[in-house]
């Protein structure tokens, strides 16, 4: 099993998969900026993120392995009726 990632690591592995880095927004806060989230949500978010990548794939694959299906059969079937 791979090691979670931790730190700034974590951080630039969020910002490849395109997931929010920030924290809960805070409603008083002189910067207005949230603060980074703590790593366990952040791991819990990229983990999200890279599950649905995989399942899009996945998702993907499935189609075409029933269009397979359905050609291969129409196949069979034409061979069977010459």
């Amino acid at each position: 099993m791979k090691r979670a990632l931790q730190g700034e690591a974590l951080e630039a592995r969020a910002r490849e998969l395109g997931v929010d880095i920030e924290g809960e927004p805070r409603t008083q806060s002189s910067s207005g900026r949230s603060p980074r989230a703590p790593d366990y949500e952040l791991q819990r978010r990229v983990l999200e993120a890279e599950r649905a990548g995989r399942e899009s794939k996945l998702w993907i694959l499935a189609v075409v392995s029933a269009v397979a299906s359905v050609l291969s059969a129409a196949a069979a079937l034409i061979a069977v009726l010459r």
